[in-house]
């Protein structure tokens, strides 16, 4: 390892650990030993010491064993004439350098906790968004499991001038990588400089404003700390694995731009324990021979137009991305781009307008294969603020083309529009809402490559089930009103399709081994009436996947002979989870919280919990993040129950699942719900009022209490008793 960069890595570990100990000496005389610290809504305390020391840090007094650790790490200065390697004391450096900035971050949430937004996006005050929490690690943290999101460029510093960055935020976000950004560099910072410029940044664009200083690095090695304990199984304190899971499956790599400080090389030799290079704009000694890393450790004086692809190809990650032939950027990044106010070019839906999105199956002779339409008024026709409606018609044809796929492919319109840039979409069906920014359209987009956006992607991720594809868009109202009736008729009689299929009709159900990257022994079996646990794939979504790759994570399974119809088990399903699960889970019940419930991944949308007391059920959505009546928020739920166990008295579950009929329907189904928070009562009330009207009890969902009525056993039941909740007068659950 190159002396100039050990030694510059070491002092700057000296000086950081330093400042951590100096802050946390001053805290102490301030707030003493037993001062709650941490970072908000995240069971991981402080995640990179959990992680890899395996200590959790909850009191201010807990941080003198890891500044004492700290200080056993560093190794003294490099000396002029030093003839030992560098390498081993250099990383010692660099992780002692991640320690120090925990305590130091941790701190200033302590002295000033509105510093930071704790949200997804920043706010017009303040962009420096702070660690994630572990809604967001859920949320996101997928993404880097499934390849949606293959890894993170880390910037510190700023580009030499505002168009270079947006150039180099751009390509990154077209490469489907995420940025997370901190530090400064001649009084600018990259963040800084992409608002200046009008990009709009936070989670959802995947522009991440950490925070203004270096020490803000932290959190994006904390993020992938977790990411290896939430989504790899990995225990606390076994460093090893979690180092390992982060070389082998999360493609990162820091990217300094601008002048190196003692600091920043400490962060970055912190950064090499995880596998992640550091490729620099500045003329930076180099350290080329392969090791920690996959490929080279340390690469330099890239120039910024060459300096993501030279990045990509020295972590070794491999990057797909669709040519799609619009005028504007495109890719997964720009899904959680908003469209707003003045910015509006043209607005369809969203109750302003009719707008319809319809994908219907033709025969092979009345399809041409690319040919797209636009009868009525296109953009170049109409005036910047305009409103006009739209529908959206997608006709396919193919010798393996069904009807149960069409509502499979109308889905992907709302995706896959959305990662087209200055183009927001929400919705689907006749309730869709589609936004086209000025920026889009001075970069030439037009209503027509909304049928180029479909035709290429549809082609390229559903192209085994069909062979052609034609688009016709109208912006008639006239046109568009026949449309809706047309597309309305087509709706309700799929709904009726899906519906009408029972479990006990089906012989053939589904899996989803997807998660098992990270919830090794987890195996999702889904059934018409047991959708997935991450509210993502429903059994014709699996069917559908199958038929488009047969040797991917969706297999049919074949139920068998029926062990017990009343808890939802079979002899099929049982022999095809004890072989993907490789003998850790032999069985389980699809219908059952209490009997052998099935396995529960990270990525469940909701879990359900028993309440002894009131004789129930709760269950509690991600999006909740206070404490629930079974003494645990989300987020220690899915900590404990959330690595592919079987776990009596807990389950995840998706939300819709809630409102078919074999939820818990072994111990009773929706009767025994008595809480769960008012935001997903009121989500999925419409549906939960029909199958509750079904079985006898058309009120029961004003008489399930929420967080407003108690978040204990003791709170609520009082409320389930006065409203006659049935709960309270059924058999024993337990």
């Amino acid at each position: 390892m190159s002396k100039i960069i050990a030694s510059a890595a070491i002092r700057g570990a000296h000086a950081i650990v330093n400042r951590a100990d100096s802050e946390w000496q001053l805290a102490m005389e301030k707030w003493g030993a037993k001062e709650p610290v941490g970072f908000p809504n995240t069971a991981y305390y402080l995640p990179i010491i959990y992680g890899i020391l395996g200590i959790k840090i909850e009191k201010l007094g807990e941080m003198q064993q890891v500044i004492e650790h700290c200080k056993s790490l560093l190794p003294p200065p490099v000396k002029e004439k030093h003839h030992l390697p560098y390498l081993a004391p250099a990383l010692d450096a660099g992780m002692a350098t991640f320690f120090a900035e925990e305590i130091i971050e941790a701190i200033r949430y302590l002295k000033t906790p509105d510093f930071y937004t704790k949200s997804e996006d920043p706010t017009d005050e303040n962009i420096w968004l702070g660690a994630a929490d572990d809604i967001i690690l859920r949320k996101r943290g997928i993404e880097f499991v499934d390849g949606t999101a293959p890894g993170f460029a880390a910037i510190l510093g700023a580009a030499p001038n505002n168009d270079i960055a947006v150039s180099i935020a751009q390509e990154l976000q077209q490469k489907n990588l995420y940025v997370f950004m901190c530090a400064e560099n001649e009084g600018k910072r990259f963040s800084e400089q992409l608002v200046e410029r009008g990009v709009q940044i936070g989670w959802p664009t995947r522009l991440v404003s950490f925070g203004p200083d270096v020490s803000a690095a932290v959190f994006a090695m904390g993020f992938a700390t977790r990411a290896a304990m939430s989504f790899g199984g990995i225990e606390p304190g076994d460093y090893r694995k979690i180092l390992l899971y982060n070389k082998d499956r999360v493609f990162a790599f820091a990217m300094p731009l601008g002048y190196i400080s003692d600091e920043w090389y400490a962060n970055a030799a912190g950064a090499v324990n995880w596998g992640f290079p550091t490729i620099a704009d500045t003329p930076i000694p180099e350290i080329l021979p392969t090791g920690i890393c996959t490929y080279e450790h340390v690469v330099s004086n890239i120039p910024h137009e060459n300096i993501v692809s030279r990045a990509i190809e020295v972590r070794g990650l491999k990057v797909a991305v669709a040519e799609v032939p619009v005028p504007v950027a495109y890719g997964p990044a720009f899904e959680g781009e908003r469209v707003r106010g003045d910015d509006i070019y043209l607005e369809c839906g969203g109750g302003r307008t009719q707008m319809v999105e319809w994908v219907t199956s033709k025969n092979m002779d009345e399809v041409e294969d690319g040919k797209i339409e636009v009868i009525g008024s296109e953009i170049v026709d109409v005036e910047p603020g305009s409103k006009m409606p739209l529908a959206i018609t997608v006709e396919v044809a193919g010798r393996e083309m069904q009807e149960d796929f069409e509502p499979i492919l109308e889905r992907q319109i709302h995706h896959l529009l959305n990662y087209a840039q200055g183009v927001m979409h929400i919705g689907q069906r006749d309730i869709a809402w589609l936004r086209i920014s000025k920026t889009a359209v001075e970069k030439g987009f037009q209503l027509q490559h909304i049928g180029v956006i479909l035709h290429a992607k549809l082609h390229q991720d559903f192209g085994r089930i069909f062979d052609k594809i034609q688009v016709t868009i109208y912006t008639e109202e006239d046109k568009v009103r026949q449309i809706v009736e047309k597309a309305k008729e087509v709706y309700a009689t799929r709904d009726t399709r899906i519906e009408g299929m029972v479990d006990e009709t089906t012989d053939i159900y589904y899996s989803c081994t997807l998660c098992q990257s990270f919830a090794p022994s987890h195996v999702c079996v889904i059934s018409p009436e047991r959708t997935g646990l991450c509210g993502s794939y429903n059994w014709m979504d699996c069917k559908a996947a199958y038929e488009i790759s047969p040797t991917g994570s969706n297999q049919p399974v074949a139920k068998g002979e029926t062990i017990d119809a009343k808890l939802g088990q079979w002899k099929g399903v049982n022999e095809f989870v004890a072989k993907a699960s490789r003998g850790k889970v032999d069985h389980y019940n699809f219908y059952s919280i209490i009997n052998d419930p099935m396995t529960t991944c990270g990525c469940c949308e909701c879990i359900a919990a028993v309440l002894p007391v009131c004789n129930g059920v709760m269950t509690v959505n991600r999006e909740f993040m206070d404490m629930t009546p079974c003494g645990m928020k989300f987020t220690t739920l899915a900590g404990t129950i959330g690595g592919g166990i079987s776990t009596p008295g807990f389950v995840g579950h998706g939300k819709y699942n809630i409102t078919q009929r074999k939820f818990l329907s072994a111990e009773g189904g929706i009767k025994r719900l008595v809480w769960m928070p008012k935001m997903l009562k009121e989500e999925i009330a419409d549906r939960f009022n029909v199958r509750a009207k079904e079985m006898g009890t058309p009120n029961l969902l004003d008489m399930i209490a929420d967080e407003t009525i108690g978040v204990t056993e003791e709170e609520i039941l009082p409320f389930l008793q006065e409203k006659g909740h049935p709960a309270v007068s059924m058999d024993p659950i337990l």
